[in-house]
């Protein structure tokens, strides 16, 4: 499996994970080519440079901006990206804050015209437009604003289309199975913005990476954006650490601070020799012993609908003798909020234990198995490159079952002697 993984032991802007990408093996050429399809050159200037940060070689990315003074609006976020990018020199700060305060204000709706109008890929448009659409629900959520109204830099500016829709392209490019990610360094400090002094990571940041493992306080500065954090939340698969990783591949995307540790985003690219990732979720549970069993399926089937991962419960003998049920719902940290309100609202819990697991999850894909009965859909599982199980599908094996009046499990076996012998004929090749 081929598996791109991020190291963010020091953050993640927009332009160090589009400098990353580039170093990884994706051609300049190809960017810029892909790129042009937004229509929106005269707007910016995409500098792609090799650079040194404290002895370490890679890749340097500058969004310069050329659009000529139409707004002269600045957001709290905005001043956050401006403090990420520019580093110490108030110089080339000042102009290139000059340049941000004459810059157009787009809002989601105007992005999403721009995206579709464009000639990119439809897979790159969609992950381009999830990516803005997280922004600014997470902007939105932070400054009292609907999706549609909110107008700040992080989602409207042309450096941002370039650092988001570059990001989209380059993974597209990648073509990886799997991308997976260290625990997010976020940095430390306060920095000033419109709104005065505000605490590292910014607000934004801190809404959209809601779930996701962070580390705060490597440095005094912010060292993980609006952007950077959601083209993590919107593609990473896991956060965490990755079993039987084989590197393949280093590279390194430069960013513009001078910090006391290298400022640099580092990427690998390599495979996964088990077939096995290994990935943090939540489990939450809780004890019942006063509600109708009947009341559980239509439970699980609200739970399942709300994101649930799996749901499974367990008798236990609780306090005064009574018998109970556990309830164990394994959920994602964005479904965690609506599951814990099923809970709550269907069944008699008045409390529920939370707490993460890590789950180790082999590689898996669906086949056809040709049968008497109609084709089934199998489920295999594979570990270090071998198939160790192929299962059918039991709502296709049900509904053959029903259509031709037979035992489910005569189905079953068809399906069986169908995968056995699609791999002897493969073992005689």
């Amino acid at each position: 499996m081929k598996i791109l993984y991020y190291d963010c032991f020091c953050g993640i802007s927009g332009d160090m994970n589009l400098a990353a990408l580039l170093d990884l093996g994706v051609p300049e050429e190809y960017l810029r080519q892909e790129l042009s399809k937004l229509k929106i050159d005269a707007e910016y200037e995409l500098q792609i440079t090799r650079s040194v940060k404290m002895g370490i070689s890679g890749t340097r990315v500058d969004v310069h901006l050329t659009t000529p003074p139409q707004y002269a609006e600045v957001s709290l976020l905005e001043q956050n990206h401006h403090h990420h990018h520019h580093g110490n020199d108030n110089k080339h700060h000042k102009r290139e804050e000059k340049e941000h305060l004459h810059h157009a204000s787009r809002n989601l709706q105007d992005i999403e015209e721009l995206i579709q109008a464009s000639e990119l890929k439809e897979k790159v448009k969609a992950k381009s437009c999830a990516m803005f659409k997280k922004l600014a629900e997470a902007e939105g959520r932070v400054h009292g604003k609907t999706l549609y109204e909110v107008h700040f830099h992080e989602v409207g500016a042309t450096d941002s289309i370039v650092d988001i829709v570059g990001a989209a392209i380059c993974l597209d490019y990648l073509k990886v199975d799997k991308i997976w990610a260290s625990e997010v360094q976020v940095g430390g400090g306060f920095v000033k913005c419109a709104h005065g002094t505000m605490p590292v990571p910014a607000p934004a940041t801190v809404e959209i990476l809601r779930g996701i493992p962070i580390k705060a306080g490597l440095v005094a500065y912010e060292t993980t954006t609006p952007t950077g954090a959601v083209i993590l939340a919107s593609n990473v698969h896991g956060f965490g650490v990755l079993n039987d990783f084989s590197i393949k591949k280093v590279a390194y995307g430069i960013g513009h601070r001078d910090l006391a540790v290298p400022n640099v985003l580092r990427v690998y690219l390599g495979t996964l020799e088990s077939d096995a990732t290994s990935e943090k979720r939540i489990m939450l549970e809780t004890n019942i012993d006063d509600m109708n069993m009947e009341l559980y399926s239509h439970i699980e089937e609200k739970l399942f609908a709300k994101g649930a991962i799996d749901v499974f419960k367990t008798v236990v003998a609780m306090k005064k003798g009574r018998t109970g049920i556990q309830l164990s719902v394994l959920v994602d940290a964005e479904c965690e909020a609506a599951v814990l309100g099923v809970i709550f609202r269907e069944t008699t819990s008045i409390g529920i234990r939370k707490y993460v697991v890590e789950r180790n999850v082999l590689r898996r894909d669906f086949t056809q198995a040709e049968t008497e009965f109609g084709v089934i859909r199998v489920k295999n599982s594979y570990y270090q490159g071998e198939r160790v199980n192929a299962k059918p599908e039991y709502e296709d094996c049900k509904r053959l079952a029903d259509e031709h009046d037979v035992p489910i499990k005569t189905v079953y076996s068809a399906a069986y002697k169908a995968i056995e012998d699609i791999k002897n004929e493969s073992e005689k090749i």
